[in-house]
């Protein structure tokens, strides 16, 4: 009896595991820009009724669709959009587009601007719209997707989600970061961003910055510098939703609030917390940092609920 019983369960186990890989279809889909064709991945849920779609933008640096990087893997992404669709909504998540460079056209990269992320997503946008497949679009940007997204989405979807995103423009956000790693490179940090914001370029500064300001990367930081978040999305007249995580260390809840200030209709929610991988942290900041590169801790559930919700509310 108990090997019957026991032949069942793991019978039962196996059909409910299948049920649930296949309670949403996953297609690779690429989108063709002018700069780079777009990869990504749609999760759709399986049902006959149109639903929401969320389109996913990533944030800073070589991120893929799922979060992750060649230095660490967190799958924060992906378990952002695996969590949405389990509620019955679209996802649509992609590679930034240096990632998406051949080889022979990797020169091609140190001609990006933040305009370049802008057009991309708003390609990525377009091409959702005219499939006429969903009840309601929503852009979600994340930490610096936040502001490109906000853009991207301006007269073209139904709902805009800013999660851990910058309320200020960058070239503050980087001399705040500066004075408190660094302090004695405050000012020179200080010097540099106001030459860059004018459109300067700039060849001679401390070694210790070369990092931030090395000449391939100037004329990127010189288009990022020329929008500031809370101008952004005071322009939107649509539903948004701004999130932002309590243990976050790289974006300050100050910032959410900035935000949420410029476009009063807005819903701010502040995640008890959460960092800024949607992780939940109890500990210290050993504990924050490790989180970044762990595949299989999970995101918090009210962060992904809150989404799901304003998601389907949307009129």
């Amino acid at each position: 009896m108990t090997y019957k019983i026991t032949t069942f369960l793991i019978f039962f186990i196996s059909v409910l595991t299948v049920a649930q890989e296949k309670n949403y279809t996953e297609l690779e889909v690429s989108i063709p820009t002018n700069s780079v064709t777009i990869n990504g991945t749609l999760l759709t849920p399986n049902t006959s009724e149109k639903k929401p779609l969320v389109i996913i933008i990533p944030g800073s640096g070589p991120t893929d669709r799922d979060g992750n990087n060649a230095m660490m893997k967190n799958n924060s992404l992906k378990f952002l959009a695996e969590a949405l669709t389990a509620k019955s909504i679209a996802t649509y998540r992609y590679d930034k587009s240096a990632l998406s460079y051949t080889k022979e056209e990797i020169e091609k990269i140190d001609t990006l601007t933040f305009d370049t992320f802008i057009y991309e997503a708003k390609r990525v946008i377009d091409y959702f719209k005219n499939t006429e497949m969903y009840s309601k679009i929503i852009v979600a940007g994340h930490s610096q997707g936040s502001l490109v997204g906000m853009i991207a989405s301006q007269n073209k979807v139904d709902g805009f989600i800013s999660i851990e995103g910058a309320g200020r423009s960058i070239d503050e956000v980087l001399v705040e970061q500066i004075e408190l790693q660094a302090p004695f490179l405050k000012d020179e940090t200080q010097k540099i961003v106001i030459e860059l914001k004018k459109g300067n370029t700039v060849d001679k500064f401390n070694p210790m910055l070369i990092s931030l300001f090395n000449k391939q990367i100037q004329p990127f930081l010189m288009s990022w510098m020329q929008y500031n978040p809370q101008e952004e999305i005071a322009k939107l007249a649509i539903p948004i939703l701004i999130i932002n995580g309590s243990k976050d260390i790289q974006v300050k809840i100050v910032d959410a609030e900035l935000l949420h200030k410029a476009a009063p209709k807005s819903e701010l929610f502040i995640v008890e917390n959460m960092n800024h991988i949607f992780k939940e942290i109890k500990g210290d900041l050993n504990e924050n940092m490790q989180s970044y590169n762990d595949s299989k801790l999970p995101i918090m559930l009210n962060f992904s609920d809150k989404i799901s919700t304003f998601a389907k509310d949307l009129k």
